[in-house]
């Protein structure tokens, strides 16, 4: 029984590393456009990206996708607004913003 296992989790192991191996991987975008943060310009942003410690921010969205503020630092916590493609907003409480 014992080796039976074994060779279960062994092929099942294999299976899986065959599946990632096979898998074509997702192509990373940046967001098309302008991010601009406290007056700092983001060309084709992606990812997270710090706010400001003390006063709200101000963030203009110029790009083509959605950007969400998030309460902790380095996009952790909880997202807290979402700001939409051509808007102009002070998120508060918000202390970073993540853009795909």
């Amino acid at each position: 029984m014992r080796g039976t296992r074994r060779v279960a989790w062994v092929l099942g192991a294999c299976a899986a590393t065959l599946t990632l191996a096979l898998a074509t991987p997702g192509t990373a975008q940046a967001a098309n456009g302008v991010l601009i943060i406290d007056g700092a310009l983001h060309t084709n942003p992606s990812g997270c990206l710090p706010l400001g410690d003390f006063a709200p921010s101000k963030v203009t969205n110029l790009t083509d996708e959605v950007a969400f503020v998030w309460s902790g630092p380095n996009c952790t916590g909880q997202v807290t607004r979402a700001v939409l493609p051509g808007q102009v907003v002070r998120p508060a409480p918000g202390m970073s913003l993540f853009i795909a």
